[in-house]
């Protein structure tokens, strides 16, 4: 059974955000979801991280082979070199471990291409090291849709609590007075979300206001 600590609620100071393998061969094996809605998740994680100044640790494996970390999301942190892996588990990679132990936050949220490998193995390691580990599922992707639900089941299994990219946008803003980050919400909304053409179509009837009308 999880630990109860697992199912608090995020909140933008406890948590660090890591992105793995969205590299180009990568994307080829990905057959349980469409890679573009995948992607496409992704870069609403990284940018909800960046909006709410989470930290984010980017990392590749065997980039000669693998290709760079897709334009879609390096260009969220266009100055942050992704940590290059030579090891399928990133955990088992002490650069990217240390990177994550650098942050001081014991909440992971983690995500990547494949599920049952990029996301499973150092989700599973993660939380026998006493992290609390978050995997939005919807960002991840694998070589049939078999692999990826038995990764996710691996996961709960072992304590790790599923999500959704947008659930984690609002999980952080949670109270659209808070005005800081509302705009920026509403920008990624607009740009990776179905609920985007909604809030595109009342700014169009309603005014810059209409955001806050469908709130």
């Amino acid at each position: 059974m999880a630990d109860k600590k697992s199912s608090s609620l995020l909140t933008p100071s406890d948590c660090v955000l890591a992105l793995i393998d969205y590299q180009p061969q990568m994307s080829f094996g990905v057959q349980s979801h469409p890679r573009l809605a995948a992607l496409n998740n992704a870069v609403t994680l990284a940018k909800t991280a960046k909006l709410f100044k989470v930290p984010c640790i980017l990392t590749t494996v065997a980039k000669s082979f693998s290709g760079e970390m897709l334009p879609e999301v390096q260009a969220v942190f266009p100055d942050q070199k992704p940590i290059d892996r030579t090891t399928m588990n990133s955990w088992e990679d002490k650069n990217f471990r240390n990177a994550v132990l650098k942050t001081g936050r014991k909440k992971l949220v983690l995500a990547g291409w494949w599920t049952e490998v990029c996301a499973c193995f150092p989700a599973v390691q993660a939380v026998q090291e006493g992290f609390d580990v978050y995997v939005p599922t919807d960002a991840c992707g694998d070589i049939s849709h078999e692999a990826h639900e038995r990764a996710v089941q691996r996961m709960v299994q072992a304590g790790v609590v599923p999500m959704t990219s947008f659930q984690f946008m609002y999980e952080l803003q949670r109270d659209w007075a808070r005005s800081e980050t509302y705009d920026g919400c509403i920008e990624i909304q607009e740009a990776h979300s179905d609920y985007g053409i909604g809030i595109r179509y009342g700014k169009a009837l309603l005014g810059a206001n209409a955001g806050e009308a469908n709130h």
